[in-house]
C-alpha cells in the first residue's frame, strides 16, 4: 500500500495538474445488499475530488462480478444520493477485474471525448495498478489515491443512503468463479483477458 506521505504528494500533484476531465473509480461488490467500507470510501473520495474541482466528471467501473448487481451502476446511485450531479456521473459495465476497470474505462472515456484522465481509488489498489496503467493503458493517466486523513475529517458528514437496487439485478446471474476457472481468473487479474476491441 502507498504511504500516507505518498498519497498526500499525489493529491498535491493532482491539484496542480487538474482539473481532470474525468476520474475513473474501480468497482467493488455490495456486501449484504449494502455498500462496504471500501465502496463507501471510493465513492466519497470521488465526491471530494469533484467538490474540490479536481475532477469535472466521474466514471464508476464494474459489471456484476461476484453479486447479481452491476457494481458501476450501484456506485453511481450512491454517488448521486450523496450529492454528485447525475449529469457528471458515467458508468462502464464490462469490467470484471481491476485491470479491466482502468482499461475499459479509459477506452470509453476517449469515445466520450474525455482526454485528461486520472485513476481515483484506495492506496492499495493504486499501488497494484500503477505499473499496469503506465505500461498497458496510457502514461498520461495520473493516479489520485485517497488520503485517509482527509476522509477521516469527512466522516461526521457522511451519510448511508437507503437505495433500492432491484433494477440493477442481472437475470440468470453467474458469479465470476462459476463462469471462469482459477487460471482464467488469474489471467484476468493480470490484464490478460482484456477485449481490446471494446469501445472501439
Amino acid at each position: 500500500m502507498l504511504s500516507s506521505k505518498s498519497t498526500k504528494k499525489l493529491l498535491k500533484e493532482a491539484e496542480e495538474n487538474g482539473p481532470y476531465d474525468l476520474i475513473i473509480v474501480p468497482g467493488i461488490p455490495l456486501e449484504k445488499d449494502q455498500w462496504s467500507r471500501t465502496m463507501k470510501a471510493r465513492v466519497y473520495w470521488s465526491k471530494y475530488l469533484f467538490d474540490r474541482g479536481i475532477a469535472k466528471n466521474i466514471m464508476y467501473s464494474g459489471g456484476a462480478v461476484y453479486t447479481p448487481y452491476v457494481e458501476a451502476e450501484v456506485m453511481a446511485l450512491y454517488g448521486e444520493a450523496i450529492g454528485i450531479p447525475r449529469e457528471n456521473i458515467f458508468t462502464e459495465t464490462k469490467a470484471e477485474h481491476s485491470t479491466e476497470n482502468i482499461y475499459y474505462s479509459y477506452k470509453k472515456a476517449q469515445k466520450l471525448n474525455f482526454n485528461h484522465i486520472a485513476l481515483a481509488t484506495d492506496p492499495f489498489q493504486t499501488k497494484m495498478l500503477r505499473r499496469f496503467v503506465r505500461k498497458k493503458v496510457s502514461k498520461d493517466i495520473d493516479c489520485i489515491p485517497m488520503v485517509f486523513d482527509t476522509l477521516k475529517t469527512m466522516e461526521q458528514t457522511m451519510i448511508d443512503p437507503t437505495i433500492n437496487f432491484d433494477s440493477l439485478k442481472v437475470k440468470d446471474f453467474q458469479s465470476l468463479p462459476e463462469k471462469q476457472g482459477f487460471w482464467k481468473r488469474l489471467r484476468g487479474t493480470r490484464g490478460l483477458n482484456i477485449d481490446k476491441t471494446a469501445y472501439e
